[in-house]
């Protein structure tokens, strides 16, 4: 059985109700995903966020309640228009979190490169200066 209570990690889970595992969640679904990218391009109405999408008023409302509670998105006011516009902070949020990784990321690439390098020079030196194959060709 897997256990999750050496994965707790009080610097995340106690943040602010984590804002961070809500964002998550609401980015979990491609339906909210696709929304957000077209928030991206400029506030919408709901009827013009609902177009793209096969599935009834209520479904997409729910699913704008959920990035809202995310902070993902806000609704605004123009008279009678009350148009939803993207709030990029979650996701920079997210950036940051993500970002704490690279280090690791771009080690493991270096690894890999240099992994790459010697199996390289193995095989010229193995096949010799005269391999008549084709340079950019594999194998």
């Amino acid at each position: 059985m897997y256990s999750t209570a050496r994965l707790y990690n009080p610097e995340v889970i106690d943040t602010q109700d984590d804002t961070l595992s809500t964002t998550f969640a609401a980015l979990a679904d491609p339906t909210r995903r696709a929304i957000l990218a077209r928030l991206a391009q400029g506030e919408a109405s709901v009827k013009d966020l609902a177009a793209p999408f096969e599935m009834s008023q209520p479904a997409i409302s729910k699913h704008l309640r959920v990035l809202e509670r995310a902070g993902l998105i806000e609704q605004g006011r123009r008279a009678q228009w009350r148009p939803r516009r993207l709030r990029a902070s979650p996701l920079q949020d997210i950036s940051l979190w993500v970002n704490q990784f690279r280090r690791h990321w771009e080690e493991s690439f270096e690894r890999l490169d240099a992994y790459l390098r010697a199996v390289d020079e193995r095989q010229e030196q193995e096949h010799g200066d005269h391999d008549d194959r084709e340079p950019n060709r594999p194998g």
